[in-house]
């Protein structure tokens, strides 16, 4: 499924479980630093443009059902990112924050940020740390062979020809509820609303998932979970693959 007929499927209700992270935000737009004009491509519903606040900012977003999400703040440009109808050098600064792996041709979007923008900053996964997640091998390895199709992170960093690479680690209370953002919480991936809100659990049919659910549940029953990851009940935050790539 193309992604903008993905989230016009699954975008509804998208903001009741992806939510701003202050502690995202404040590295990505630290990130951004001083730049007065952002363009924020594969946009969504604008979860982290709270931050630009006394910018001025222009949203693109393909899809129909995220772009009815959108509060008012700022103005917003359907289109894809392969194509965007914006001058050349026309902002300082573009951000695409977890949207690169849904492009249909990673080079020419990330072309034309560089072409739009003076700088670009990317939120992004970096493929195989997030496949080491314990969700994914041992309860749903079909996300990981989703995730063979999409772009690595050196992909991304030679498209932009970037300068920069941070880890971002993940807090274990994020409400931004990304597939990796319930690494301490794993009673959420039961919820059908937080699957729905995943692109992972989005794109796969249930037989390739029940089942390993269905382990999930036992194992938390009988505190094998528990056991096998008790490490992680004592952190705070993680490193899951979440990246900021920074050019320009």
């Amino acid at each position: 499924m193309a992604p903008v007929a993905r989230y016009d499927c699954i975008g509804h209700g998208y903001i009741r479980h992806r939510r701003t992270d202050p502690r995202l935000a404040a590295r990505l737009w630290a990130a951004v630093g001083p730049a007065q004009t952002v363009v924020n491509v594969g946009a969504g519903t604008g979860s982290y443009e709270g931050g630009a606040a006394g910018r001025t900012l222009i949203a693109v977003e393909p899809s129909t059902v995220m772009i009815e999400q959108r509060g008012p703040m700022h103005p917003v440009v359907q289109a894809e990112a392969e194509h965007l109808p914006l001058p050349d050098g026309a902002f300082d600064v573009a951000v695409a924050i977890l949207t690169v792996h849904h492009w249909a041709d990673l080079r020419l979007g990330l072309s034309e940020l560089r072409r739009v923008a003076r700088r670009q900053v990317v939120f992004g996964i970096d493929p195989t740390l997030h496949n080491h997640l314990w969700l994914i091998e041992e309860y749903a390895p079909a996300i990981a062979d989703l995730m063979a199709t999409e772009p690595t992170l050196e992909e991304v960093v030679d498209g932009l020809g970037a300068h920069t690479v941070e880890v971002v680690p993940v807090p274990a209370d994020c409400p931004d509820g990304f597939l990796m953002a319930y690494w301490q919480r794993p009673a959420a991936y039961f919820d059908p609303a937080v699957q729905a809100g995943t692109s992972g659990f989005s794109r796969l049919e249930p037989a390739d998932y029940v089942e390993g659910l269905a382990r999930l549940a036992a194992d938390l029953d009988n505190g094998r979970w528990q056991r096998r990851h008790a490490d992680l009940l004592e952190r705070t935050e993680l490193d899951v693959g979440l990246r900021l790539v920074i050019a320009g």
